[in-house]
């Protein structure tokens, strides 16, 4: 484990319109390190690291980073959700995806790491992960760590079912050292998530009915008293947690029009009021007070990521002022403290800096550096990001992130339009991107806008993506083209449209509704027969996942007209397909239909399939044959960079 958590590469820069190869290996390796928390003493840091097909969980030594425990689950299965319970013990969940682009789910698996000793424990679960169970092990049982407890280092709260879609589960404390359970409340509808107060009791559940709207419910030591109905409010709203004194709950809600507000809420009164909003963009994140679990405010992902507080003139305000002062052109967020509060982990990055980790000590005024997520990249030779925003044609405001190959001009560039998957409640944050990056070291220009659908700019942006498949939501990609074009940052003869996911499906959909203006268009794991996702792969087959098409896509019967299998004569472009076997969000079947329909069209089509692989390739070397194929067929249109690559051998026969 720890030769692979130590293995490093330094990458060598790569000017812009160079045309010496793209070094691949520095953009298909995974980050060193994903998420990273202090432990309440100070002694030991817990991190996540990515591997090919899983991430693993290690404990570090603070003062040398030297390792004193690690947990690797099996492949597609991945740490999420941790937490230190006290000095010693980490407590996380696991989820499965089966590809890098597909969405993980949480298993319902519940474990321990100790730093002292090194082993991990099994306190939930049904799998045989090869590690040494609790006595009171439950096979098919499901926990869902919910929240560690104030001043009780042995237990936590967990939201608990007999199985992982069980309904109307119940919240318990779940004891570490024995595996035993103390029932604390029950739930009123499936897929609980609960709020505990400073006290340790349970005062908010969260969660979605059969009809797929969501519910909030408040109680106070008697029963659940409903808060919030979305089929009835038109809203979601979620708990935060509760000020010092716990007079008041903090929410976050949706509203009519424009991004999400934090609102606090008098559960004795009734009364509401806004204590934080942005003008653009929704809370990303939740700032707690260093050494409690009290929101003061929020990070914000806007055209640059900034901090907002509840009270601007507060401690917790001038500590991230100094913090952000610190660390100039880059965003900062403190991600876990001592249980004291004077000592902070704190993380930094950017657009051209994958993220840094420095612990922060109060009373020294000092930050020392810890570790960095992908140290092999330089910030001062990366792509700089830079945002953008536009008025689509209809009126609605859109937003966006320009990537910049290094040295650029910024001007008469050959451009990716690249839109993002999902894609409903997905979007681009302007963060440091492996793909934005390779692409700009190959000479282009990138371009992501948010369109309508994506997350992060409020309800009603969202929603109207509602049966917009194909229409509005590719006009918001047409749009922000012909802005780059007339911007003239675009060469208009030399741009390309690439996505994975939906954003594939966009690429096809861009090149048939708007010949003349692409000259290729590249998908991966791509769902392009928009009936089939009625009776192919994860969605289809449940009540849930049928209403959900029928809700954002429409009537299967009418989707002919936008699915790029049936429009596929219309094509004119050179087109690039990839996907993998055993993807069960976008089936191969998407691919391979959509590369027949191109070729008896006669438009020329090449393949690179992996039966292996799933929504996202995981293993390496096939994300090094791939980015070098998508390369070289990018270049044959836009006469960017390519770099050398030597086929695995292990993909299919394709032309």
């Amino acid at each position: 484990m720890r030769g692979f958590w130590l293995a490093a590469f330094v990458a060598v820069g790569m000017g812009w319109g160079n045309a010496a190869a793209v070094d691949l290996d520095a953009y298909v390796r995974t980050d060193k390190f994903e998420d990273v928390i202090l432990s309440p003493g100070g002694d030991y840091l817990a991190a996540t690291v990515p591997g090919d097909g899983f991430t693993a969980l290690i404990i570090l030594r603070t003062d040398d980073n030297t390792p004193v425990g690690s947990l690797r689950p099996p492949r597609n299965s991945h740490v999420f959700n941790m937490h230190w319970v006290n000095n010693d013990q980490v407590v996380f969940g696991l989820a499965q995806k089966f590809g890098t682009r597909d969405a993980p789910w949480a298993t319902g698996e519940l474990l321990s790491l100790d730093a002292r000793t090194g082993r991990p424990e099994v306190l939930v679960g049904y799998r045989n992960l090869g590690l040494r169970l609790r006595p009171r092990y439950h096979s098919g049982a499901a926990a869902f760590l919910s929240d560690t407890l104030p001043d009780n280092d042995g237990e936590v709260v967990i939201a608990m079912g007999g199985s992982r879609l069980d309904a109307n589960g119940y919240a318990a404390r779940l004891d570490l050292a024995t595996g035993k359970r103390q029932t604390l409340v029950r739930a009123p509808l499936p897929a609980s998530a609960y709020t505990i107060d400073g006290k340790g009791e349970v005062r908010f559940v969260y969660g979605t009915a059969a009809d797929n709207g969501s519910r909030l419910y408040h109680r106070n030591g008697g029963d659940w008293a409903l808060v919030n109905d979305e089929t009835r409010s038109g809203r979601i709203e979620a708990a935060l947690g509760f000020s010092a004194d716990g007079q008041l709950a903090y929410l976050q809600s949706e509203q009519a029009s424009g991004p999400d507000a934090i609102i606090s809420w008098n559960p004795a009164t009734q009364e509401r009021k806004v204590v934080l909003r942005d003008e653009v963009v929704d809370p990303a994140r939740v700032i707690r007070r260093p050494g409690s679990r009290v929101p003061v405010g929020a990070l914000f992902l806007g055209d640059r990521p900034r901090t907002r507080f509840f009270d601007e003139t507060s401690a917790d305000a001038r500590l991230y002022r100094s913090l952000e002062a610190a660390f100039p052109g880059r965003a900062v967020f403190i991600t876990s403290s001592t249980r004291d509060g004077r000592r902070l982990l704190v993380e930094t990055w950017s657009g051209a800096n994958p993220g840094e980790f420095y612990l922060y000590d109060l009373d020294r005024n000092q930050a020392r550096f810890l570790m960095a997520r992908s140290e092999w990249f330089d910030p001062e030779k990366t792509a700089s990001v830079r945002p953008f925003q536009l008025k689509a044609r209809d009126g609605q405001d859109l937003h966006g992130f320009l990537t910049l190959p290094k040295g650029s001009s910024g001007r008469d560039l050959p451009l990716v339009v690249l839109p993002h998957g999902g894609p409903i409640g997905e979007f681009d944050d302007g963060a440091f991107n492996h793909e934005t990056q390779l692409l700009a070291a190959a000479g282009y220009a990138v371009l992501q806008v948010n369109f309508r659908g994506s997350g992060n700019y409020g309800r009603a942006h969202a929603r109207a993506a509602v049966r917009q498949w194909g229409r509005r939501m590719q006009d918001d990609v047409t749009d922000a083209t012909r802005w780059a074009i007339a911007e003239g940052i675009a060469n208009k003869d030399r741009i390309c449209l690439y996505g994975a996911s939906y954003g594939a499906y966009a690429a096809m959909m861009g090149a048939i509704r708007e010949p003349g203006l692409y000259r290729c268009a590249a998908g991966y794991v791509g769902v392009y027969d928009l009936p089939l996702m009625y009776t192919r792969g994860d969605v289809a087959g449940s009540d849930s996942g049928t209403a959900y098409l029928q809700q954002w896509l429409g009537d299967p019967s009418t989707l002919g007209e936008v699915s790029p299998v049936a429009l596929a004569d219309r094509i004119k472009v050179p087109v690039f397909l990839a996907a993998g076997g055993e993807d069960a969000r976008a089936p191969i079947a998407h691919s391979k239909r959509l590369q027949a329909a191109l070729e008896r069209a006669g438009t020329p089509v090449e393949a690179l399939y992996f039966r292996t692989e799933g929504h996202g390739f995981y293993t390496q070397a096939h994300r090094r044959e791939y980015y070098g194929r998508l390369l070289a067929f990018l270049s044959r249109s836009l006469g960017g960079a390519t770099p050398q690559v030597q086929a695995t051998g292990d993909a299919e026969k394709a032309p």
